[in-house]
């Protein structure tokens, strides 16, 4: 009698079916998860623990790439070819991993949006594809995923002098990045920019006061546009908490009162600032600069002191007001450091920032080679997929609370039961119905790895023969 249930539940089932296959990479997938929490910001801030950077990958640029010339073959440029040209190998659903695997709650993706752009400034298709994709893997990975608009060619640099034509450039591009990711839930966020919004030929801040008050003015109209086309774009967009790009991201200079975050109705920013200081030891490797002489070490009392006073500088003037703070980047080059003031820095650095409840995201970029060919690791080991320095993620780990499981623990716990698309431990019809209406489009999937009963990362009327099969085979 059951088998007869079955095979008539199956033939009706048959029947109703479209030809739809939904991909587990797909942008419908549980991976754009398309829930948006009733937290606020600074608990989704706090919520994300501590971060790394997917540095120099996606917004990788420079007209050199594009000189066909030096071009292979037919000279068609690639998304593939300008992820890797700053020295990054093709992202990987496993490097991805390895970053949570190490502790880490969110990651930073930079994008240079302009990369392949078409006339009217529209975005390439592929690339918007490509930031899907690894957008995705972060999601499914649980953490929070951050896209901005990076450095981008250094076109913002021409705000000044063309601000018509910049802020049309910089509002079509959101309205596509927007429109593109719309759907997703509350751990995708937004960043306004990078560094660059604040421009010397506006004002020198070395030279004294003549042009500040413009040069402010300008970052803060920019920061504003932002969030107005991302409020009035659909979606989830009008509730999406945004991240809002500090004067040149320095701390200092943010803290100013003359920089003011945008009017939101939606009340959900947080403010990113970097922290690199001092340079010599946080930006330069082995050579002295007219601004600052490079330093191997770090961990001097005044070396502290400078730290505290800039993350009490911050959580004062911001965080203690219950605007969140992100440390879009901290971090400092392993060329001619120190391995142990190297660990220490970025160890300091993000504990300050943790207990302050700012939230600090590494700057990781790929392996370099010096000019004799010697390999110089990224904090990030892109290849092994963990931390270059152990010694450091206990560090990070110990900060965060983080604490990593046994692998056979966690194999445990996560071994999909092939079948079971309503979760509650065992294959019956009602998974077989739950299936049959997720792909009539009338349901929705929590289970994606059980609902893939046939295991080829496709959930179609394949499944469905699957899970009958089971089902008479029971």
């Amino acid at each position: 009698m059951k088998k007869q249930v079955i095979s008539t539940v199956l033939s009706v089932l048959a029947l109703a079916l479209p030809c739809n296959a939904f991909h587990l990479n797909d942008s419908r997938s549980h991976a754009a998860e398309t829930e948006m929490r009733d937290m606020s910001t600074m608990e989704i801030v706090r919520d994300m623990g501590i971060g790394i950077n997917l540095g120099n990958t996606l917004e990788a640029c420079g007209d050199w790439i594009a000189d066909v010339d030096k071009q292979w073959g037919d000279g068609i440029l690639t998304v593939e070819e300008y992820e890797t040209a700053w020295g990054s190998p093709v992202i990987t659903k496993e490097m991805i991993k390895g970053m949570s695997d190490e502790g880490f709650g969110v990651i930073r993706v930079p994008v240079a949006w302009s990369n392949l752009m078409e006339d009217g400034y529209k975005i390439n298709k592929d690339l918007d594809a490509r930031v899907h994709e690894i957008a995705d893997w972060i999601i499914e990975c649980d953490m929070y995923c951050i896209i901005n608009i990076h450095w981008d060619n250094g076109w913002f640099s021409t705000f000044p002098d063309n601000k018509d034509e910049c802020m049309l450039r910089y509002e079509t591009m959101w309205t596509q990045i927007a429109d593109s990711f719309k759907e997703y839930g509350d751990k995708l966020m937004f960043e306004s920019q990078n560094e660059e919004l604040g421009w010397e030929k506006l004002w020198n801040p070395w030279g004294g006061t003549e042009g500040k008050a413009d040069s402010y003015a300008l970052v803060n109209e920019i920061n504003q546009k932002f969030v107005d086309v991302i409020r009035s774009s659909g979606g989830n967009n009008p509730n999406r908490h945004l991240l809002i790009s500090g004067y040149n991201t320095g701390i200092d200079r943010t803290c100013d009162p003359l920089f003011k975050m945008p009017d939101d109705p939606a009340e959900r920013m947080a403010v990113s600032v970097h922290y690199y200081s001092p340079a010599g030891f946080a930006i330069l490797e082995d050579k002295d600069e007219s601004w600052a002489k490079a330093r191997p070490t770090w961990g001097t009392d005044d070396d502290f002191k400078e730290l505290y006073e800039n993350m009490d500088m911050m959580k004062k003037a911001y965080a203690d007001k219950g605007i969140p703070v992100i440390i879009g980047e901290y971090g400092c080059p392993a060329k001619g450091k120190e391995a142990d003031s190297v660990r220490l820095f970025l160890s300091s650095v993000c504990k300050a920032a943790y207990e302050r409840q700012l939230c600090p995201i590494l700057w990781s970029t790929p392996d370099s080679a010096t000019d004799d060919g010697t390999i110089i690791k990224g904090h990030y080991d892109r290849t092994n997929c963990k931390l270059t320095d152990q010694e450091l993620k206990k560090l990070f780990n110990d900060i965060s609370g983080f604490k990593p499981e046994e692998t056979t623990t966690t194999a445990a716990k996560t071994l999909p039961i092939r079948g079971d698309v309503n979760q509650d431990g065992t294959v019956t019809i009602a998974d077989l119905v739950a299936l049959q209406q997720f792909i009539l489009g009338n349901g929705q999937l929590e289970a994606w790895e059980n609902s893939d009963v046939c295991e080829d990362k496709i959930i179609d009327i394949f499944d469905v023969i699957a899970v009958r099969k089971l089902l008479i085979n029971a």
